[in-house]
Formats: structure tokens, C-alpha cells, sequence
């Protein structure tokens, strides 16, 4: 029988989740027992109630179905790459029947997808894992896509997973028994300081890239932003106060590269995600990443990644998930 003050939370483990997205979610919840009994009382689900293997081979055994479990506040979908790789209707009427419920609905690294196809994330704001993000905004444009590290939005949780997971059960942590045992848990973990959740999921340009000139930050901040709507190289620089030859010394000196040599990598990474994790096709693929002519965008991500844009999309579809 459980604690009446324990709060329950079950955690529904998709094939090929995420092992760290999970684990960063769990141990919060168990530490936060050692210094406050029973506050709360878990429970690991899988579709079937069988054990389920993480992206990383990891074997994690269930305590019960989906529907078959005891009652509870908080329900939170793991994922990992193929998210709707078992989605039916039968999950779906699951997830209806608990938002019905007034059971709250979350969703860790890609976890958010599943929400969204089941229609519980309208009208609320919702994140996932950053390499994911524009993946997830083009399969749902009416969506409100941040890239928050977690969000908390009424009665529905979404979180990109990783390190985030652990930002977002300090949050709920603090909310439920204050801030002082939140702070006893980051303690635990070694942790310098508690993220809010308006931390960005990625390293900040600057790190990212090795940089420290403030003017080339904000060029390749610029990119980030329009990559469907790519700019020419001319309005880039004097979005910055730059001229057109300063900016292209930067890149050189900085980067190694051309600007148009550097645009042109971003926005073929982004096709690469979107090929992998979408079902646009190529052309759609190519038009969202400002590429107009079909058959340059082929040559130019066969020279990139070593095959053409058909192939990238055969390999993902035959390969088994990690």
C-alpha cells in the first residue's frame, strides 16, 4: 500500500529509449527520498509490461503495462530516436484516457513526439532534444516548439532529455517540497547550480565553436535563424555592423572557412536531421533548408556526407535503432 503522501510517478519506457534521459529523471525521486520518507513512489511501464531495451543495448525490466498500472499523478514517456516506432491507436486512447483522467502528461527527450501525435500537446508549449527540434516543428507547425532545456505548462511536462531530466525533476521537486530539499538533491549529484529551464539545450555559439569575437557569434546566430530563408552574405555582415570583407577575414581567421562555405554546412546538417527523423520528402527537405534546385541540394550533400540525400533516407529506414 503506498505512502499516502508518496507522490506516484510512472515513467513509460519506449524501445530504444533514452538510458541517460531516464536514469537523470529517476534518481532525483530517489535521493529526494533519503531526505524526505515516501515523498514519492515510481513505477517503470512498458507497452506490454515486458522489459525494454534502451538505445544503448541497455535491458530494463517493467513492473507493468501500460493500462494495467495503478493509479497515479504523473505519467512521463521516455523515448529515444524512433519514437513513433510503436505508436497504435491503442497507446493513443491510452494517453486520452489519462489526460481525461486529469493525469499529468510528460514527455523526456522525444517522448514530446508521442505526445503531440496523440494531440495533448495543442495549445501548450512543448520542447524536445535539440537534435530533434526541427524535425519535431516541421512534423507540427501549429505546436509551440521551444528550446528550453524542460517545460512545465499546466498539465503537460516535456524535457530534451540527457542532463535536462535532471533539471526538470529539481524543478518539480522544488515546487512540490521547496527549494531546500532541491538543493540537498543537486548537492548529491555535484552539481554547481540548479538550471532553470530557459538554460538553451546546446553549448552557447561561442563554446560551441571554439570563438570568443563577439561580431562572429552573432553572424552564425543569424545563420541558426534563417536557414529556410537563407541571407546573402552582403545582409549578414550589415545585420552585425560589419562589412562584407571583415566578416569574411573572421570566418578565415576564426573558422577556417568561407561564410557562404560555413551556411552552406549548417543548412546541410539540418537536412540530414530532417531526413532522419521526418517523413518530408526530399524535395520538401531541400525547400526547408533553402536549397531551390532539387539536384544542387543532392550534389551538395553527396559531397558532404559521402552519399545523396535517397540513400542517407534507405540507410535510416533499413538500419535497426541503436
Amino acid at each position: 500500500m503506498e505512502h499516502a503522501m508518496a507522490q506516484i510517478i510512472h515513467f513509460l519506457l519506449l524501445p530504444g529509449f533514452s538510458a541517460m534521459g531516464f536514469i537523470s529523471a529517476l534518481e532525483p525521486l530517489r535521493v529526494a527520498n533519503r531526505f524526505k520518507a515516501q515523498a514519492y513512489h515510481w513505477q517503470v511501464l512498458s507497452l506490454d509490461g515486458s522489459a525494454v531495451n534502451a538505445s544503448n543495448g541497455m535491458s530494463v525490466n517493467a513492473d507493468a503495462a501500460l493500462g494495467a498500472q495503478t493509479p497515479c499523478s504523473t505519467l512521463l514517456i521516455v523515448a529515444g530516436f524512433e519514437p513513433l516506432g510503436c505508436y497504435a491507436p491503442k497507446l493513443q486512447q491510452s494517453l486520452r484516457r489519462l489526460a481525461h483522467e486529469g493525469v499529468m502528461l510528460g514527455g523526456i527527450d522525444t517522448g514530446a513526439v508521442v505526445l503531440a501525435e496523440a494531440g495533448l500537446l495543442d495549445g501548450h508549449r512543448a520542447t524536445v532534444h535539440w537534435e530533434a527540434l526541427d524535425a519535431f516543428r516541421e512534423n507540427y507547425p501549429s505546436l509551440h516548439a521551444t528550446q528550453e532545456l524542460f517545460e512545465i505548462d499546466r498539465q503537460r511536462i516535456t524535457c530534451a532529455g540527457g542532463t535536462a531530466s535532471i533539471d526538470l525533476m529539481l524543478d518539480l521537486i522544488a515546487q512540490a517540497h521547496g527549494a531546500e530539499l532541491a538543493v540537498q538533491v543537486s548537492e548529491q549529484f555535484v552539481l554547481s547550480r540548479i538550471r532553470p529551464r530557459q538554460d538553451h539545450q546546446r553549448m552557447q555559439i561561442a563554446a560551441r565553436y571554439g570563438i570568443s569575437n563577439r561580431k562572429l557569434v552573432q553572424v552564425i546566430t543569424e545563420m541558426e535563424k534563417h536557414t529556410e530563408h537563407p541571407l546573402g552574405t552582403t545582409e549578414l555582415a550589415a545585420r552585425v555592423m560589419i562589412t562584407r570583407r571583415q566578416m569574411e577575414r573572421l570566418f578565415r581567421l576564426h573558422l577556417n572557412d568561407t561564410p557562404s562555405g560555413f551556411y552552406l554546412g549548417l543548412r546541410l546538417d539540418k537536412a540530414r536531421q530532417l531526413l532522419r527523423q521526418t517523413q518530408m520528402t526530399i524535395t520538401q527537405v531541400s525547400v526547408a533548408c533553402g536549397f531551390e534546385l532539387p539536384s544542387y541540394f543532392t550534389r551538395r550533400y553527396k559531397r558532404r556526407f559521402g552519399c545523396c540525400p535517397r540513400e542517407e533516407r534507405k540507410f535510416v529506414k533499413s538500419s535497426p535503432p541503436n
